[in-house]
């Protein structure tokens, strides 16, 4: 697969992820968002996630559009998210939508 501009976004947050202390021994719930212009193309790539998600979640979009979240329980390597964004792409993109990111809850360790 070729460099992407997220390609290098992904380094970078994984790195940020690292030096913050994020546990990556453990499976995460990873959040990967799409925009869509209108709410049934959001639905129908919605429902191509059930099953392999945690949580998917179709709501408007402040900026208009609709936002498209797919929550999946992974490890959180440069090549799983990699590989699950590809997937997400390849779903997203037919249906007029655009990919917006992922992310995933760092918990804080108690002093």
């Amino acid at each position: 697969m070729s460099m992407h501009i997220s390609d290098d976004v992904s380094l970078t947050v994984l790195r940020q992820m690292k030096e913050g202390g994020f546990d990556f021994s453990r499976i995460h719930p990873i959040d990967f968002f799409a925009i869509f212009p209108d709410e049934k193309q959001a639905r129908l790539a919605a429902g191509q996630f059930r099953g392999e998600s945690l949580n998917t979640q179709v709501m408007p979009h402040e900026e208009g559009g609709w936002h498209l979240q797919v929550s999946k329980v992974m490890f959180a390597t440069y090549a799983t998210i990699d590989d699950f964004e590809s997937d997400f792409e390849a779903v997203v993109s037919p249906l007029g939508g655009t990919l917006d990111g992922w992310g995933v809850t760092q918990e804080v360790s108690r002093l």
